[in-house]
C-alpha cells in the first residue's frame, strides 16, 4: 500500500509503460508480418501466442537482474572494439531481421508465381512461433534493460511490461489487418525491419543510434504513407461509359411495317 501512495511509482509505472509500448512498435510489426504468412483461422493464436511468450520472457528476465547486467560485461575485444553479451545478441539479432526483411522485399517484388514456380513452402505454425520467440529475445534485453535503468521496484517493471504487452495484444489485430491491406504499407513495414536491424547491429558495434531519430523517422513515414492513402482514397475511379446498342425495334418516326397476306382466291 506505501508503494500505491507514492507518487514516484506512479510517475516511473506510467514513463516505463510509455517506454514500453514504444519499444514494442517493431516487435508488433514483425510479428505482424510473420503471422500473415499463416491461414487467416492461425493468424490471431499466432500473434497472441507471440505477445505471450514475449511478456513471460521480459518478466522472466527482470526476475535475474543480475544476469541481464552481467551481459553487459565486456567478454572480449576485437580491434579495440570490446563486445559484451548483450553486444553478440544485438547483432545477431540484428543480422536475423536484415536477411528476413530482405527475403520478404524480394518476395513481395518478384511477386507470389515466381514464388510457387519455384517450389515456395507454405510457412507452419511452429516455425512462425520461433522465429517470434527468436526476435523477442532480442527485443526483451533492450526493454528490460531500459526498465532496469528507469525504475527501482521490481514490481514497477513487471507492472510495466504487463500493461505494454496488453496494449500491444490490442493492437496487434487492427495493425496486421491495415497492413495486409495496403501493400505500399507492408513494404513500408519492411523497410522499418532494415531500419531497426542495422540499428540493432550499429549498437552492438558501440556506435550509439539515439532511438528518438529512429522512432522519428518511422513516424515520419508512417505520416507521408497515410496521406498517400488518402489522395489514394479520394480520387474516383473513372467512369465507363456503357457503348450505345443499336435498338432492334422500328424507330418512332417511322411507320411500322404491315406485312400483308395474299387474298384467299374464292
Amino acid at each position: 500500500m506505501e508503494l500505491l501512495a507514492d507518487p514516484q511509482i506512479w510517475i516511473a509505472l506510467f514513463t516505463l509503460t510509455a517506454l514500453e509500448i514504444v519499444l514494442g512498435i517493431d516487435n508488433i510489426v514483425f510479428i505482424s508480418i510473420l503471422a500473415s504468412k499463416l491461414p487467416a483461422e492461425q493468424q490471431d493464436r499466432a500473434r497472441l501466442v507471440g505477445l505471450g511468450l514475449a511478456m513471460f520472457m521480459r518478466i522472466a528476465l527482470l526476475f535475474s537482474i543480475s544476469f541481464i547486467i552481467g551481459l553487459t560485461q565486456p567478454l572480449f575485444a576485437v580491434v579495440g572494439i570490446e563486445f559484451s553479451g548483450r553486444d553478440l545478441i544485438l547483432i545477431a539479432g540484428g543480422l536475423f531481421l536484415l536477411g528476413k526483411a530482405t527475403y520478404e522485399i524480394h518476395e513481395r517484388l518478384e511477386g507470389e508465381q515466381h514464388h510457387s514456380s519455384a517450389g515456395r513452402k507454405t510457412a507452419t505454425f511452429a516455425s512462425v512461433i520461433v522465429q517470434i520467440v527468436l526476435l523477442d529475445a532480442v527485443f526483451s534485453i533492450d526493454s528490460v534493460i531500459t526498465a532496469v535503468g528507469m525504475a527501482d521496484e521490481l514490481i514497477v517493471m513487471i507492472a510495466a511490461v504487463v500493461i505494454a504487452v496488453g496494449v500491444m495484444m490490442v493492437s496487434a489485430k487492427p495493425i496486421s489487418q491495415f497492413v495486409d491491406r495496403h501493400p505500399t504499407v507492408k513494404m513500408l513495414a519492411l523497410s522499418f525491419l532494415l531500419l531497426i536491424g542495422t540499428s540493432l547491429i550499429a549498437e552492438g558495434f558501440d556506435v550509439h543510434v539515439p532511438k528518438g531519430y529512429i522512432y522519428f523517422a518511422m513516424a515520419f513515414s508512417v505520416l507521408v504513407e497515410l496521406l498517400n492513402l488518402k489522395v489514394r482514397g479520394r480520387k474516383e475511379p473513372p467512369v465507363h461509359l456503357r457503348p450505345l446498342v443499336k435498338s432492334e425495334s422500328p424507330a418512332a418516326d417511322e411507320p411500322p411495317t404491315v406485312e400483308k397476306t395474299p387474298a384467299s382466291t374464292a
